[in-house]
């Protein structure tokens, strides 16, 4: 579990479902013809992110987390202003339905 953003408005964690206790990541591998040494899997993860606003939270995995994945990897190469990074969380912010619990 990694905190990749938190401001005053949102925060969003990286959960890494197939995660080692140490915190590595077990990375598993395809062979193809084309590529004998094996292509490098995407790990089955996830995106928490919380509106603190609103106190709701939305959990994205399988294809939706591959496209907030996206995003983040264009944050990457052209870093983006603290408002297009909060502009882009409040459109995945907009399918929170679960309120944010304290166990």
């Amino acid at each position: 579990m990694h905190t990749l953003y938190d401001s005053d408005t949102y925060s969003v964690t990286h959960m890494l479902a197939n995660a080692e206790a140490d915190g590595s990541t077990v990375v598993s591998t395809l062979k193809t013809v084309q590529h004998p040494e094996g292509v490098p899997m995407l790990a089955r993860h996830g995106f928490e992110i919380v509106d603190k606003r609103t106190g709701k939270e939305v959990y994205l995995d399988g294809s939706w987390a591959e496209l907030f994945q996206q995003h983040i990897m264009a944050w990457q190469v052209n870093t983006p202003t603290q408002e297009e990074v909060e502009d882009t969380l409040e459109q995945y912010a907009e399918l929170a339905q679960n309120p944010v619990l304290v166990h």
